[in-house]
């Protein structure tokens, strides 16, 4: 009787701590979590100032076209994913060449526009692949 009461005790523990890790990995990644590098923003700064900069202003605040930072850029793109920027970026974007940015150079840019953002530095890059990217939400406002 002793043994079946603490294999039932285990067996508890365990289906407790695998809930617990099944809820942990179910948490969405948002653009608060540290999800681009310091030397991917600085890459992407580079593609900005050769082929967006001219319409959307050296420091993404506009001018032709819409600003990429503040809060017309924070409600727009609030709770949508990166991977939503980034194809619109990609598919759509420099207005005078569309879909000729590669998804590395995309997922830079995207990197420039969270930093521009201010939104918190990590260790790890931003993923070139849409599908990776759509598991990030931007939010607009600390979770």
């Amino acid at each position: 009787m002793k043994g079946n009461a603490t294999f039932l005790t285990v067996a508890g523990i365990m289906a407790i701590g695998l809930s617990y890790s099944a809820a942990l990995a179910n948490q969405e990644k948002t653009s608060w979590d540290g999800v681009y590098t310091e030397a991917q923003a600085t890459r992407g700064e580079k593609i900005w100032v050769e082929k967006c900069a001219k319409c959307h202003g050296p420091d993404l605040t506009g001018g032709d076209a819409p600003s990429l930072v503040g809060s017309e850029f924070s409600a727009s793109w609030d709770d949508l994913s990166l991977g939503d920027l980034a194809d619109r970026l990609r598919i759509s974007m420099p207005q005078d060449n569309p879909q000729s940015l590669s998804r590395e150079e995309t997922a830079e840019l995207v990197a420039t526009i969270l930093k521009g953002n201010q939104m918190p530095v990590g260790q790890a890059e931003l993923p070139a692949q849409s599908e990776n990217l759509k598991t990030i939400k931007y939010k607009a406002k600390k979770p």
